[in-house]
């Protein structure tokens, strides 16, 4: 398997960095898996799990990193709360219809905010997704995510939270407020996506460490309530929020299984 850095792609004048994952012999040519990060994410945050998931299904992926984020172009305008449903039906649906043809079918992997944009996406654009597998993703906004970002501000302003300049550069401190003030903010309080979730036509696999200290197990029970089509849901021991990196065997494991399983059933 060779990864490959891939040229900058410019959508609505926004510069996006991606990487692209090939494997010697696909599965599927058609077929491609594609991760969506964190909200304080980028492609190195991801460590090898995309390029050993890939590896271990035997599909190549693809993963880029959102305006604001990484090598990508810097935030220009505050953030409101419909920023996830604007990263998942301009900025993804463009760089989708640009990457790939109409004939190719996705397997969305999305971890936190990124599960969330693969949830909108999906049920916005049912037809090139062939399944979605989400990782601590959220549909509404808990005390507990609320609850989450307090401690995470507090690092922030200490110096604890450095490491992030090494994946941001500049643009560091504005992504982080940008999330922080977002969720944060009374606007935001009543944030709710289940009823954006409903048209999904292909199976989902949802995904949380038992001890996420962003949300409860509440995020699972209602997108497997919402989205109205084969929902399984997968509790991760001894992880947090980050489950595909405290325990990525067992998440490729579960990823793998599952594709195995409900191959006949994914949409493509």
């Amino acid at each position: 398997m060779i990864p490959f850095f891939m040229p900058y792609y410019t959508t609505n004048n926004t510069i996006l960095y991606y990487e692209s994952i090939r494997v010697t012999e696909p599965a599927s040519e058609k077929l491609v898996v594609l991760f969506l990060h964190e909200a304080l994410g980028s492609i190195p945050q991801w460590k090898s799990f995309p390029a050993d998931l890939c590896s271990t299904l035997n599909l190549d992926g693809i993963i880029y990193e959102r305006q604001g984020h990484g090598q990508s172009a810097p935030l220009v305008e505050e953030r409101k709360a419909d920023y996830l449903h604007r990263y998942a039906y301009e900025e993804l649906k463009a760089f989708i219809q640009e990457i790939y043809s109409p004939d190719h079918k996705l397997i969305l992997v999305g971890h936190s905010d990124g599960g969330s944009i693969a949830l909108l996406y999906a049920s916005k654009f049912p037809e090139q997704v062939a399944a979605v597998v989400t990782i601590a993703a959220h549909v509404i906004n808990e005390p507990e995510t609320i609850a989450g970002i307090a401690p995470a501000i507090q690092a922030f302003g200490q110096g604890k939270l450095a490491r992030l300049n090494d994946f941001h550069g500049e643009k560091t401190e504005t992504l982080f407020f940008a999330w922080a003030n977002t969720w944060k903010s009374d606007e935001f309080r009543n944030w709710d996506i289940c009823l954006d979730i409903g048209n999904i036509h292909c199976p989902v696999l949802v995904m949380q460490g038992e001890k996420d200290q962003y949300g409860t197990q509440k995020q699972m029970e209602l997108i497997q309530e919402n989205v109205k089509t084969l929902c399984d849901m997968i509790l991760i021991e001894h992880a947090g929020h980050l489950p595909h990196l405290e325990q990525k065997q067992k998440v490729i494991q579960v990823i793998e299984n599952w594709i195995k399983i409900n191959r006949n059933n994914l949409y493509i």
